[in-house]
């Protein structure tokens, strides 16, 4: 996207926001808001055709991601991966939200290394210009790499979410002296601005103390799981993003959200300015994750750090003799003061009388499990 297209988005994007406001009575849920800020078709940021991939603010992109900083990354994934197929009997991944296609490369390049029969790799994506992007970093895997915009009723395979629960649209609840509302966005004199409901809507825990709160409640990424979990006829699913368990999420001293934007690798706290052009994303409650895959038949597979998955996959085999830069990345996808306690990884199993769980332990999880945190 030219710098002239980017500098036209926030006025095109208000004016799609204005008509929301009306359709709505002059007042929209943030989920309802954030929904239209990112995904709107050519404007919403993750549908527009800027750049948000990379390792620095000098190549035009906004933040990085763990595939970007090592394929090592996507290389541990992968093993992972390979015994999921073959422990579940399925032969197709299906990946969301994949970004520049970089994890997608990382995985099939290392399946293929090690002979792991790999029919097809599917991404859902619903952005038009990351599709051109992954269409483009592909390429040389032809047909065995396809995009589909929505889920079929069925479907099996090994399911990937890198840091798509984060994305997706979250509902703000906000306590002042001591009622409970729900936050939204008005128009004040040409602006975007803060306003309150009251709700019947409560946090999942009970928030201690008198103290003004906000917080969020995340049932679009519940309903994912959900989905995925009444669609998936066999396989296994596998999701890192960052968060906490319930208990942590919903603690009392944590009384701001954790609602945060991203631009050019700085990070700001205000999603009512530059609507459309930086991300905005909240830390997953990953108990909530866990309960809606196994009320919906899931089972937990396991819960942990990134930084243990990744060691438990053997991230750091054969590398003592790498370049340091090498492994300084590697130490940062591990690192517990980087990206390695940060992020977390849940993993669930179809358990289905026509697909029981067998009681097979992914490996990712094999050594620190902390399913008995959520």
């Amino acid at each position: 996207m030219s710098q002239h297209a980017i500098l036209r988005a926030e006025p095109e994007m208000m004016s799609v926001l204005q008509s929301a406001l009306d359709a709505a009575g002059g007042w929209l849920g943030f989920d309802a808001f954030m929904a239209l800020v990112l995904y709107t078709p050519d404007l919403g940021y993750y549908a527009s055709g800027s750049r948000k991939f990379g390792r620095m603010p000098q190549s035009g992109s906004d933040f990085v991601t763990a595939p970007e900083l090592s394929p090592h990354f996507g290389r541990a994934l992968a093993r992972q991966v390979g015994q999921a197929l073959q422990a579940t009997g399925v032969n197709e991944v299906w990946e969301f939200g994949a970004g520049s296609g970089a994890l997608a490369g990382h995985i099939m390049a290392a399946l293929d290394a090690v002979g792991t029969p790999l029919l097809r790799y599917t991404i859902v994506d619903l952005s038009g210009s990351l599709r051109e992007r992954q269409q483009t970093n592909l390429a040389a895997y032809g047909e065995r790499v396809r995009w589909v915009q929505e889920l079929p009723d069925t479907f099996s395979g090994v399911v990937l979410g890198n840091e798509v629960l984060d994305a997706m649209p979250v509902q703000l609840l906000a306590r002042a002296r001591g009622q409970w509302h729900e936050r939204g966005v008005v128009l004040q004199a040409g602006q975007l601005a803060w306003a309150d409901r009251p709700t019947d809507l409560r946090p999942p825990l009970a928030v201690d103390g008198p103290h003004d709160y906000l917080t969020e409640v995340h049932a679009q990424a519940e309903g994912f799981v959900r989905t995925l979990a009444d669609r998936l006829s066999a396989g296994a699913i596998f999701l890192i993003d960052y968060g906490f368990p319930e208990h942590e999420y919903y603690h009392p001293q944590r009384s701001t959200g954790t609602v945060m934007c991203h631009r050019a690798h700085e990070a700001d706290a205000d999603p009512l300015v530059q609507v459309g052009l930086k991300d905005i994303t909240a830390h997953v409650n990953f108990t909530g994750i866990a309960l809606a895959g196994q009320e919906a038949g899931l089972q937990v597979l396991g819960y942990t750090s990134q930084g243990r998955f990744l060691l438990n996959c053997g991230l750091l085999d054969g590398m003592a003799d790498a370049p340091l830069p090498e492994r300084v990345m590697l130490q940062k996808l591990i690192h517990e003061h980087e990206m390695g306690e940060l992020f977390k990884v849940i993993a669930f199993a179809v358990d289905t009388p026509q697909q029981p769980y067998s009681g097979w332990q992914a490996l990712g999880f094999t050594a620190g499990d902390r399913s008995h945190t959520l």
